[in-house]
């Protein structure tokens, strides 16, 4: 029952991890700038929606890290 439960978490923090990344601006601007990340890089508002995001990006790879580990250690061989 914990196996399944783990692995529902794992793959739902898997698809948030995929938009979260894709919401990071690259060298072309990436998908942040539909969200206010267009103003400039000099504008307070877009410096802090990307530092926020840094931090959620980073909270769900740690989860998805400890998931993988945690699924891992739980195979039957």
């Amino acid at each position: 029952m914990f196996k399944i439960v783990l692995l529902v978490i794992h793959c739902g923090v898997a698809g948030t991890l995929i938009f979260l990344v894709l919401l990071h601006s690259g060298r072309g601007g990436g998908l942040s700038d539909m969200f206010g990340g267009g103003l400039g890089a000099s504008a307070a508002g877009s410096t802090m929606v990307e530092k926020n995001l840094d931090r959620f990006t980073v909270l769900c790879g740690l989860i998805f890290t400890f998931t993988t580990i945690s699924l891992a250690l739980m195979l039957d061989l």
